[in-house]
């Protein structure tokens, strides 16, 4: 880890009132990027309430926004997010088979509707940073309005976590690396 988590004492006002509102909403704690962010407090309070919003808010069911988070853990190769989605997308009904081909880079065979839309979507957008008007019809077409917004919003929200992983190497304790170094290559399109 790059930045060392502030302990409560180190924390001005405005930081202790931030760390509380996270401590006592429905994630419990700060941790992981979120105790990055603590840094500075008007970032941590900005992104945690976007980051409550795209967890726990979206017209996306649980299953679906698991889903593109563990995609966006994927592509960044952000191993502390991969770690926490990951479990929780299969606790929310993702197939262990799906979760099992992303994390080998493969595009997963067995997918719905729903997830091979946001798969196309989030692949293309991730490599072409745009999607086509053919992909964009087909995503808006299967989703509709409210959930392609909020798709957006979560790819966007968790690509700001990746990042943040990936540059402080926020670690997990059940990982070697804060990073996927140990898998190949890109995640096919």
């Amino acid at each position: 880890m790059r930045l060392k988590n502030l302990t409560y004492n180190e924390m001005n006002e405005a930081q202790k009132k931030i760390h509380d509102d996270i401590s006592s909403g429905p994630r419990g704690s700060v941790r992981g990027p979120l105790a990055v962010w603590m840094h500075r407090a008007g970032l941590a309070d900005k992104a945690q309430s976007l980051g409550a919003y795209c967890r726990y808010y979206t017209s996306l069911e649980p299953k679906l926004s698991e889903f593109a988070i563990c995609l966006i853990a994927r592509v960044w190769g952000a191993g502390y997010e991969w770690k926490v989605h990951s479990k929780i997308a299969i606790e929310k009904g993702v197939p262990q088979e799906i979760i099992d081909a992303i994390e080998k880079g493969k595009k997963p065979s067995n997918m719905d509707s729903e997830q091979s839309v946001i798969y196309d979507f989030t692949m293309r957008l991730h490599k072409d940073k745009k999607v086509s008007d053919e992909v964009y019809e087909n995503t808006i077409n299967i989703l509709g309005k409210d959930r392609i917004v909020d798709l957006v919003g979560i790819l966007g929200y968790y690509t700001l976590i990746s990042m943040t992983i990936n540059v402080f190497g926020v670690e997990h304790s059940e990982l070697k690396s804060p990073y996927m170094d140990e898998l190949e290559g890109d995640i096919e399109i």
